[in-house]
């Protein structure tokens, strides 16, 4: 077994609620955003290539090791690569492993490592550094401590093999074994120092496509191609560069310059994609966003409220919204209601007969007469606050109240910065409702646990149990799924927990907002599989 490194805990923020999110199929507007798809010549390199890419969020780091934002994961697969990486329906292929085989009990997992590849300093690569990684990321990442959780150690009976053995089944493992979620570091590189401030997370040395060149912080990154990776012939581009172009508008106009040739996380406003749409050189594409930004936007209750711990309050509360009208009119039909706590884009698990309360007004006003809080004078049954943080969360803030005012709940919507509002909800506690987007992963163990588990409820930790919600059943049906290794059974774990929370909605599920990527048409292969531009880019190139 190799031994675990020496690692202190860094203590982690990461901003998942507000972005846009992701779908893999949608309808109306988001359907149109589908690539226009020619015959295209097989991919070749091309000297004195360059590609850029935009994106809003520059990254802490440029090593997914101990960080997960949202800026990391989207350049640390570049030059750091992962076991595994995935296709659109979530299903694995090879990376640095080329085959893996899991034992019924779920209790090993042993993957074949590819041969001949090395390290950007010219080391090879071997199951030694697979080992070092998993022990690693099960200290240090903010998600692979509950992901690696179970890995009691990692045997490596040789240079090419690596046995990962667990304690307790995890049916989730082999899904999160993605660069940009779970990557493979060097380990003669970091073994011995302090993993969160080691300077390779600046200066990353991996096996991938792209070799780090610089980083001009407040302005770009340069990668340049690896002339000795393990695909041979790729990456088919010699520069990548990353610009950091946190201003929608400024994205819009450099992607419509040529300025800049490929964004995702919806670049640009809303209401510019159709207009970006029809320019004869940009496509607009859905896809690539399975893996890591597959969410969707919910109302939140604090349970410990005075009106909203009544089930009938909250049920009269999902029956007085109009799921749809948020759609057209904050998303510009960009994306699917998703009423409930598990997505419509996992389709695995997602049960789409939970019952949750549809639209219907005038069951929310008998509801709330019922729960007691009649009408006053002035046709006010309650007032309470609606805490949100940026613009998309604002727009659906503002619908919310003219919503619930129709019923007799007055609404005040409480707009604040990014850093006040995590204070406000998971700190301090001091909020009624709010809403915002729930980043749901690859897996629900992995992505939804977090939110309705009574034992996640963690006041300062954001992106907790922030509804502050206990229910032993619910606990009961999460913990056997995260350990179900059967898909049948598992499936109607989370059908069960999904027709729970439908009855007793501690959150409300609003949309699934598609997450559009905004390509120019001279540049191929960027968005290959669930990853998208989260991948490793070795397929990227120029079309011609």
């Amino acid at each position: 077994m190799t031994p675990a490194p020496s690692i202190s805990r860094r203590h982690f923020h990461r901003r998942l609620a507000g972005l846009p999110l992701a779908l893999a199929a949608v309808p109306a507007a988001a359907a149109n955003a589908a690539p226009h798809t020619e015959p295209d010549a097989a991919p070749r390199h091309k000297p004195g290539s360059v590609v850029t890419l935009l994106t809003a969020l520059e990254p802490p780091t440029l090593v997914g090791l101990v960080n997960s934002a949202a800026g990391t994961f989207l350049v640390s697969p570049k030059a750091v690569e992962g076991l595994l990486s995935y296709d659109f329906e979530l299903r694995p292929r090879p990376q640095l492993a080329v085959a893996w085989e899991v034992q019924p009990d779920g209790l090993q997992y042993t993957f074949r490592l590819r041969r001949g590849v090395k390290w950007h300093d010219g080391r090879p690569f071997t199951s030694a550094d697979v080992a070092f990684s998993v022990l690693a990321l099960k200290q240090s990442h903010p998600r692979g401590r509950a992901t690696f959780a179970s890995v009691s150690e990692v045997r490596t009976p040789d240079a090419h093999t690596a046995v990962l053995v667990l304690s307790k089944p995890a049916p989730f493992l082999l899904t999160a074994l993605a660069a940009a979620e779970s990557p493979i570091v060097p380990r003669h590189v970091y073994e011995g120092r302090e993993l969160a401030s080691h300077p390779a997370n600046n200066a990353p040395i991996g096996t991938g496509p792209f070799v780090f060149k610089e980083w001009q912080r407040g302005s770009h990154i340069i990668y340049e191609r690896n002339p000795d990776y393990w695909d041979a012939g790729k990456p088919y581009i010699d520069r990548l560069v990353v610009r950091f172009v946190p201003d929608p508008a400024a994205a819009a106009a450099a992607l419509e310059s040529g300025t800049v040739d490929l964004a995702g996380a919806t670049p640009v406003p809303i209401p510019d994609l159709d207009r970006l749409k029809a320019l004869p050189h940009l496509s607009l594409d859905t896809r690539g966003n399975e893996y890591f930004n597959n969410s969707t936007t919910r109302i939140e209750f604090n349970l410990d409220n005075p009106y909203f711990r009544h089930a009938k309050v909250r049920q009269a509360v999902a029956h007085a919204i109009d799921r749809e009208v948020i759609l057209k009119t904050v998303w510009y039909g960009y994306g699917l209601a998703a009423p409930g706590p598990i997505s419509p884009v996992l389709r695995a698990f997602y049960e789409p007969a939970a019952g949750v309360p549809g639209f219907d007004r005038k069951r929310a006003e008998a509801l709330l007469d019922e729960a007691g809080f009649a009408r006053g004078a002035d046709g006010v049954r309650f007032r309470v606050s609606h805490d949100v943080f940026d613009g998309g969360g604002n727009r659906v803030g503002q619908y919310i109240r003219q919503a619930l005012a129709r019923v007799g709940i007055d609404v005040t919507v409480r707009t604040q910065e990014f850093g006040a509002y995590i204070k406000r909800v998971y700190t301090d506690r001091d909020f009624d409702f709010n809403n915002q987007g729930m980043s749901q992963m690859f897996d629900p163990a992995v992505g939804i646990q977090r939110f309705y588990w009574s034992k996640n409820f963690r006041p300062g930790v954001p992106f907790s149990n922030g509804a502050h919600y206990d229910n032993p059943e619910v606990d009961r049906l999460l913990e056997a799924a995260a350990v179900e290794n059967d898909v049948a059974k598992r499936r109607a774990l989370y059908a069960e927990f999904q027709r729970v929370i439908a009855r007793e909605l501690p959150t409300i599920g609003l949309v699934a907002v598609a997450q559009v990527t905004v390509a120019n048409r001279r540049i191929g292969g960027h968005t290959v599989g669930a990853e998208g531009l989260s991948g490793n880019f070795a397929d990227l190139h120029l079309k011609g």
